[in-house]
């Protein structure tokens, strides 16, 4: 890189590790100041362009990346996400512009797979609602339901949800897996099941979803879906809001259709108009839930700030990063 180029963070927990290796690499750092407890995903359109003015590298979290918004930017010339989801980018657009869009693969495998385990133990083991009743006075035991030998749908086998598999080895579950024909030979060395939605929904204790969003995953969890599920199932989604109908699941979840429900991503994400079926959902006494906060540990959030400032200083110096990592080139 022979001249110093812009790169904007506008995702809090950058650490000095990866700052320094951008900065070694002949980047000039800024890390956008936000609002206390507001991430990217609320600036406005203006506030974006105004502080991504003359970037040539965005790291970015949650802010949505429109057409209008990459065509007010001529600068910019990589889009580097920290996470693993892209559908809040227009990736056409970015091709269109000659831009590249990447994504942090494998940075938070590991995290993102510890704390599905965890919601699964805590819904489970019914954890948050015994804390509760004891604040309030109440000893009462609850009775939870065991991991252990129980049967776990995997909805999704990319590299979170074979993480996960390693993980419940230690379980001895029965693990019953929806995936492309492509995870045939992972499926096959781990002794998983491949089978179709509606067998992985009646037979599975543990459903955990690892999907990505599209249009043909979008509200794959709806009513009818959870009707196929047995009452004493636990659903687990730490993937994206978009996959489940929380409006169906909040009325599973209070009639007893299902459960219980470990939730660290919600509809409300990307449409507020659903915040207040969020909010029921989260008061519930079945509902272990945490704020998309999967991704989030020290270390996990270490290992993708690297993975995105690496992606940065290859597209900046002409290079194309890890095949993982891109998700659209509008290089020539």
């Amino acid at each position: 890189m022979s001249a110093s180029k812009r790169v904007v963070v506008t995702q809090r927990f950058f650490d000095s590790e990866a700052r320094r290796m951008l900065e070694s690499s002949g980047c000039e750092v800024v890390e956008a100041e936000l609002p206390e407890g507001q991430a990217d995903g609320g600036l406005s359109h203006d506030r974006l362009v105004e502080i991504l003015e003359g970037a040539a590298g965005w790291i970015v979290g949650h802010a949505r990346v429109t057409r209008e918004l990459q065509a007010a930017l001529p600068d910019l010339q990589v889009i580097s996400r920290r996470g693993v989801g892209y559908e809040r980018v227009d990736l056409d657009a970015a091709r269109d512009l000659g831009k590249v869009v990447c994504i942090g693969a494998g940075g938070n495998d590991a995290s993102v797979a510890d704390h599905t385990l965890a919601l699964m133990l805590a819904a489970g083991h019914c954890l948050p609602e015994t804390q509760n009743r004891m604040k309030s006075g109440d000893w009462a035991i609850l009775q939870g339901m065991d991991l252990t030998r129980k049967t776990v749908g995997i909805v999704g086998l990319g590299r979170i949800g074979r993480s996960l598999v390693q993980r419940l080895r230690g379980f001895e579950c029965e693990i019953l897996a929806l995936s492309s024909p492509s995870a045939e030979p992972f499926a096959a060395d781990n002794g998983l099941e491949l089978v179709e939605l509606d067998a992985l929904l009646a037979r599975s204790d543990y459903v955990t979803l690892h999907a990505p969003l599209n249009e043909a995953t979008r509200l794959m969890i709806d009513d009818a879906a959870l009707a196929r599920m047995k009452s004493t199932a636990v659903l687990v989604n730490t993937a994206r809001g978009g996959l489940v109908d929380d409006r169906a699941l909040l009325q599973a979840l209070k009639h007893g259709i299902i459960a219980a429900a470990g939730l660290d991503v919600f509809q409300s994400e990307s449409d507020p108009s659903l915040k207040p079926v969020t909010e029921e959902l989260i008061a519930l006494p079945n509902v272990v839930a945490t704020p998309h906060a999967g991704a989030s540990t020290r270390e996990g959030l270490a290992r993708t700030n690297m993975v995105a400032a690496a992606c940065v200083v290859d597209v900046l110096a002409g290079r194309t990063p890890p095949k993982q990592c891109v998700v659209a080139d509008g290089r020539g």
